[in-house]
């Protein structure tokens, strides 16, 4: 493998890096960058665990070359925590108990977050279709669904009061 020089924005701030073309943008998150957020789970892009934003939309950094983001925009879960972006969200993850070991909950916030600036008021089928990519092994999704619903409502309620 050789090295190459990229530079993208992570998280709103201008990066230039030299990755290796077979390094994954997971690893490079979490070990070149310190943002232990992003999980990885399985390793092959089917749990969601390791989901971060690129270019806006979500992807699977397990399966993103970090050599492939030159240009792009990538956004964590730390990103969009910093920014109060996942505000509400997070707030009704806890509310809604949600969250039990944590591990997919980045993932699942990342996702919620997609759907909603899609669909800012979903039916709970489109929430549970919009996360069936994502596994949680702890809540059995009914909490999750609630929360992502709980999230909704509010951002409705804000949005018009």
């Amino acid at each position: 493998m050789r090295d190459n020089t990229i530079s993208f924005l992570l998280n709103g701030a201008p990066v230039v890096i030299s990755a290796q073309t077979g390094g994954h943008l997971c690893d490079l998150l979490r070990h070149h960058f310190r943002m232990t957020g992003t999980h990885l789970g399985c390793e092959h892009g089917v749990c969601g665990a390791c989901n971060v934003r690129i270019n806006d939309r979500v992807a699977r950094s397990c399966l993103t070359l970090a050599a492939q983001l030159d240009g792009m925009t990538v956004e964590t879960i730390e990103g969009v925590t910093k920014t109060g972006e996942a505000a509400v969200l997070q707030t009704a993850f806890v509310a809604c108990n949600a969250l039990q070991c944590g591990y997919c909950t980045p993932g699942m916030v990342l996702t919620a977050l997609e759907l909603l600036a899609e669909n800012p008021a979903p039916s709970r089928k489109e929430i549970r279709d919009a996360i069936s990519g994502n596994y949680c092994r702890c809540t059995g999704y009914h909490a999750i669904v609630n929360a992502i619903e709980a999230a909704a409502q509010a951002q409705g309620m804000n949005a018009n009061g």
